[in-house]
């Protein structure tokens, strides 16, 4: 039995009130970009009747905003539409008049590329009116277009005397509840946001009957022409400060042609949080796009902050971002390029300058040099590192220190920078980001220089040892304290070093504590599985280190005491005071060892005095 055939073609039924709902909650962040998707419109209808009349002055036509509470308003001199067009283009949901063949050679041209931008009206508005007249034959009729929420809409022919001139009006009725975003205040306000750096003439008009208020009263700042190069740098410096509330450390103009970018990056006077990316100002033709443009910069560049207008950058779906492509990419690139560039021009002739600017963002260049080897070359002698000397550059520190230690973290460092230091040994602490690679890359720069990782051999071999003598008195006491600490996995040694005030001093690295660790959890899963596996990486497990000040007279008396548990009760302090020095986390088992340690002492000192 054959079935008969029951298909057919249809067309998806669309709830407006849904698609609307689904803009205002996904595409769109915020209700206020109705006024920038009317300005955008407004924009390409102009962009395209200079195509048409490609003599005309660029402020011939312009765009002309009005708000007075009751109404929104926006009106432009642009190409207008045919009463064909308003079928094709305003009641198709999707459909752009931009993508026309007739101007298809020309969108670049266009801000918008995706033709719903009418539709974020109805997220202040329940009904669109759109009266406009085609500049593309000269006794067009206007055409009158009205758009309600619920997906209806009429169409009728009006005579031309309806709009004497070519253009488009768009008028929104605000519903009640969309005030914070029609009021005469709030839309000059949104108009100068997104429109501020707009080619062609927009005014504004709140209905008063006074003149329209231009929006965009000026170029762009570095489109301006300036009498001086110190005049154009102040002029941009203060363009920065009210775009981004602060002072620039100094301001890099970005300009790359092929691209039609044109912009500045602002240094920031403050230093920020490695990895903290700032969000930039991204303006496409004119039209801001974004406030938040991460992605324009690569991730090392959280040093500036960038206002940029472009030709060809392509925003997203909702014009809010821009699209990642290998457009995006190169731009990021080259961008790059300007920064390193500016860089090395202070580095070359403007020392004061560089010196404030890795003053403050020591970090941000940090981690460009480890990527990039002409900025490691130029900036590595220059950059502050912490060191035995105190804070002091690189090539400071070499010169004094052939040999350069280099320790794995800031606690290490921490750990042993006073010994170290009185040993005559230059250690760099490594445990900061970036700091342990580059220090390693010195020896590429200062060839006479040697860099090693400090290993504690290296310092327990500068720290002269005890007499025979005072080794062999100290014994008894030393083996009481090896076995006090020996749950620490810690050995107990003693040697002499300055400075004398030191009573002890803890060495033990991360990765020692990291292996013990390993080494206890496989003896506790001995027979499993994962007893196995931890006892297939089985080694010695490197153990802690407390070196005990011959020199400092609480050690001497420490190591002359008798009596077994006021012996290990010494030692247990002595190396929770060195633990503590050391200002890595404590485990639970020490901190309870310095607490009791602590009471003990002072409930032996209480029975001595009774």
């Amino acid at each position: 039995m054959t079935l008969p055939d029951t298909s057919a073609d249809r067309t998806f039924q669309v709830d407006l009130r849904g698609l609307v709902d689904l803009l205002s909650h996904h595409l769109y962040s915020s209700p206020r970009v109705y006024l920038r998707e009317l300005l955008q419109n407004a924009v390409d209808a102009l962009t395209a009747r200079h195509g048409l009349e490609p003599g005309a002055p660029a402020d011939a036509f312009g765009i002309r905003l009005h708000a007075d509470g009751s109404v929104v308003r926006v009106e432009d001199d642009g190409v207008g539409l045919t009463e064909a067009d308003v079928h094709t283009f305003l009641a198709t949901i999707g459909r752009s008049s931009k993508r026309a063949d007739r101007i298809a050679e020309q969108r670049g041209d266009f801000i918008g590329q995706f033709g719903i931008g009418l539709l974020s009206c109805f997220l202040v508005a329940d009904e669109i009116h759109v009266l406009s007249r085609s500049a593309r034959t000269p006794d067009a009729p206007a055409v009158e277009w009205r758009g309600r929420g619920d997906g209806s809409y009429t169409v009728r022919t009006l005579p031309a005397s309806a709009r004497p001139r070519p253009g488009t009006t768009v008028t929104l009725t605000p519903r009640a509840d969309a005030g914070e975003w029609t009021r005469p205040a709030r839309v000059h306000a949104l108009a100068r946001h997104f429109g501020s750096l707009l080619r062609h003439p927009v005014t504004f008009d709140d209905g008063t009957g006074g003149p329209g208020a231009p929006v965009n009263p000026e170029q762009a700042p570095w489109a301006r022409t300036y009498t001086t190069p110190g005049s154009r740098a102040r002029s941009l410096a203060a363009y920065g400060e009210e775009v981004f509330g602060f002072t620039p450390l100094d301001t890099i103009e970005l300009d790359l042609p092929a691209v039609g970018l044109k912009g500045i990056a602002c240094v920031l006077p403050e230093a920020v949080p490695a990895g903290r990316r700032h969000g930039h100002r991204v303006h496409v033709k004119g039209m801001l796009l974004s406030e938040q443009a991460e992605e324009i910069l690569p991730e090392w560049a959280f040093f500036v902050r960038c206002v940029v207008d472009a030709e060809s950058l392509r925003p997203t779906a909702s014009r809010e971002s821009l699209y990642e492509d290998d457009t995006l990419a190169a731009v990021r690139d080259a961008l790059a390029e300007r920064l390193r560039a500016w860089i090395a021009r202070a580095a070359a002739s403007d020392p004061d300058l560089l010196a404030r600017f890795l003053q403050t963002h020591h970090l941000a260049v940090k981690s460009l040099a480890v990527h990039d080897d002409e900025i490691l070359r130029m900036l590595l002698p220059w950059l502050p590192f912490e060191t035995t000397d105190g804070h002091t550059t690189l090539d400071e520190f070499a010169r004094t220190h052939r040999t350069v230690l280099v320790t794995s973290s800031v606690e290490e460092f921490r750990q042993v920078a006073a010994i170290a230091s009185s040993a005559g040994l230059g250690v760099v602490n490594g445990g900061y980001t970036y700091d342990r690679e580059l220090v390693h890359r010195l020896p590429e720069i200062r060839q006479e220089v040697s860099v090693a990782d400090l290993d504690p051999a290296t310092l327990t071999a500068h720290l002269d040892p005890v007499d025979r003598e005072t080794e062999l008195a100290a014994a008894a006491y030393l083996a009481r304290a090896r076995d006090a600490l020996a749950v620490f996995d810690c050995d107990v040694a003693l040697r002499t070093f300055q400075p004398a005030s030191a009573p002890a001093l803890l060495i033990d690295s991360r990765e020692a504590r990291h292996e013990r660790t390993r080494s206890q959890l496989a003896r506790e899963q001995e027979g499993g599985l994962w007893g196995d596996i931890l006892g297939a990486l089985r080694q010695e497990a490197p153990r802690a280190q407390l070196i005990l000040n011959q020199l400092n007279p609480l050690v001497r008396t420490a190591v002359a005491i008798d009596e077994p548990e006021l012996a290990r009760t010494s030692a247990e302090a002595l190396y929770g005071q060195a633990a503590l020095l050391s200002r890595r986390p404590l485990r639970p088992s020490e901190s309870s060892l310095i607490n009791r340690s602590f009471l003990d002492l002072l409930a032996h000192a209480l029975r001595k005095d009774s």
